[in-house]
């Protein structure tokens, strides 16, 4: 068989084709135009250029969390690649399986300030699984094999590949690898029989047992696998911001989220529980609040994570059990099997009782009001005009955690958010990667009007696009989240949270030819939804601009340095 002799672009493409890739999401420039050239003339793939380079990153980052597939973007060298930085952290933080092509200037400029130069390598270092810069054409098919690989298997997380433009321009043949051989890198992916033994002689003797579950159950599809094993052991079960949709939510053993903005029931279980299952999730600051507090009570801890170096990091761990978390959820189901005779399910109903008067607080009710409208009554309206099945994408701050407390998913892989990072901007390019990945599915991009100016400029993408997304914005004229702490911790001191000269989102929504609407009656909300989801505009961005209530707080509340039990709840102020 005759080898074949193409170019280093060529090539690029060749290997983002031999691995199935659908979409590219980027932006070029001058050290990228010779891989530009080369996707101009193929067909297997789509190219989906973006308004800025962040917008890139994001939407190739949501693609995969709705699709568990790699996401891929494409930048430029120098300001191309310090623009999708912030991207490329937020894929980081949440474990996101990416692989980021950046060019880079020629071989021989390296080094010498050249134009549009930067040392992309040694800037996303910190923030990606791993980065290369090639500097052999030969060298490019197998680094993007081993890119595809690290990204996906293991904890993933996004890889960078720097290319020097010198080597798109050089020829070569092409052999693309068929396995990948990395002697540094061999994750673990079965749990250790003897722990899973362990964890289920602790979990049988439990009488005050919650499962916590986080961001590796969805990412690691193990949803049924943690509900097989749930619903066995009948205890209750809490998520993560990340986890939700791991189980699901209209399910009674879910006691609804845990954390800074988590249920009373989830953060007083987690509290006061003596055995705790903690299932693809992290222990940080924002799930269990001030480590010294929850560790005041005396508990058993068995932790599974893929990633050996999250176990024990912020919280002492008795029964670590390292392994592919539906794996592992697999073989505790198993062992549970063979050791049911010595199960009493008479241990935790003292248990369920107690969670049962948690649960009776209502931590979540709100005054609804016939004059303003509540931020709270337009996600619950969302996820009933919706039917609790759209794929929803938030930015950060108040309106996200309105979100996953009032929108209940009953399935992975719906809920779109920066998790760890706390992005903002993110809500409507993550909208475009879950528009173009399921082009018939509802995709709805809760956002603030803080938030959604920081990619605004994507409103021109998906009317390139066609994309009818629905944006959701919660128009408090304040960034509230940090407006929340500043009245609640800075004496109502306001510093530069005030949005005074906000543009008519309406008028700006319609310029970039799509359709808009203000929304400031409480009796127009399900009205409107309805329209903006009916046949009529099934095929249209429609921007629904809500005129929320300035002085709504997000409940419960758990101040920064406190423990889960100190949380502030709305009936005590």
């Amino acid at each position: 068989m005759k080898s074949e002799i193409i170019t280093g672009a060529e090539i690029v493409i060749r290997s983002l084709q031999e691995e199935n890739v659908e979409f590219v999401f980027g932006y070029p420039g001058g050290a990228v135009l010779n891989i530009y050239d080369a996707i101009f003339n193929q067909k297997k793939f789509k190219h989906v250029l973006v308004r800025h380079e962040q917008a890139a990153v994001h939407a190739a980052d949501a693609y995969s969390r709705a699709t568990g597939r790699v996401g891929v973007a494409l930048v430029t060298s120098g300001p191309g690649a310090t623009n999708a930085v912030t991207g490329i952290a937020t894929a980081h933080m949440d474990s996101i399986p990416m692989v980021i092509i950046s060019g880079q200037v020629p071989t021989h400029a390296i080094g010498q300030d050249a134009f549009q130069e930067c040392d992309t390598v040694g800037i996303t270092r910190p923030c990606v699984k791993h980065n290369f810069l090639v500097k052999d054409i030969n060298k490019i098919a197998s680094t993007i094999k081993k890119a595809f690989y690290i990204a996906s298997t293991g904890r993933p997380g996004p890889v960078l590949v720097d290319i020097p433009k010198d080597i798109t321009a050089e020829s070569a043949e092409f052999s693309y690898p068929k396995e990948v051989s990395m002697r540094s890198y061999s994750p673990v992916t079965k749990g250790h029989q003897g722990q899973i033994n362990k964890a289920i002689d602790i979990l049988l003797k439990a009488k005050r047992p919650v499962v916590y579950s986080g961001g590796g159950v969805v990412l690691g599809d193990a949803a049924q696998s943690l509900f097989k094993l749930v619903t066995e052991l009948n205890f209750p079960i809490t998520s993560t911001l990340m986890g939700l949709g791991g189980f699901p939510a209209s399910n009674k053993q879910f006691l609804g989220m845990l954390g800074m903005h988590g249920t009373y029931q989830a953060n007083m279980a987690m509290q006061e529980c003596d055995v705790l299952l903690a299932v693809g999730a992290r222990f940080d600051d924002r799930v269990i609040g001030n480590p010294d507090n929850f560790l005041s009570k005396p508990r058993k801890i068995i932790h599974i994570d893929i990633d050996p170096s999250s176990i024990s990091k912020r919280v002492q761990i008795d029964v670590p059990i390292v392994g592919d978390v539906k794996s592992v959820l697999d073989d505790l189901s198993g062992a549970l099997k063979s050791q049911q005779n010595n199960y009493d399910a008479k241990l935790i109903k003292p248990w369920l009782d107690q969670i049962q008067d948690w649960v009776s607080k209502d931590c979540l009710a709100f005054k609804d009001d016939t004059k303003v409208i509540k931020p709270q009554k337009v996600i619950q309206t969302l996820h009933k005009v919706t039917q609790g099945d759209a794929f929803i994408t938030s930015d950060v701050g108040q309106h996200q955690m309105w979100a996953a407390q009032f929108y209940p998913f009953d399935k992975p892989r719906r809920w779109i958010n920066s998790g760890g990072l706390g992005t903002m901007g993110v809500g409507l390019p993550y909208a475009m990667g879950c528009q173009l990945a399921f082009p018939d599915a509802q995709v709805a991009c809760i956002t603030g009007e803080a938030s959604i100016q920081m990619c605004i400029q994507e409103l021109s993408t998906c009317k390139q696009f066609h994309l009818p997304i629905k944006i959701v914005n919660l128009n408090n004229r304040y960034m509230g989240m940090v407006r929340q702490w500043q009245e609640f911790f800075y004496g109502n001191r306001y510093a530069e949270s005030y949005m005074d000269a906000l543009p008519d989102f309406v008028k700006l929504a319609e310029s970039y030819g799509h359709v808009g609407f203000k929304i400031e009656n409480p009796g127009d909300i399900e009205s409107v939804l309805k329209e903006a989801f009916s046949p009529k505009l099934k095929e249209r961005l429609v921007f629904l601009d809500f005129i929320t209530d300035q002085t709504e707080n997000v409940f419960p509340m758990v101040p920064n340095g406190k423990g889960l039990s100190e949380m502030i709840l709305a009936e005590d102020l």
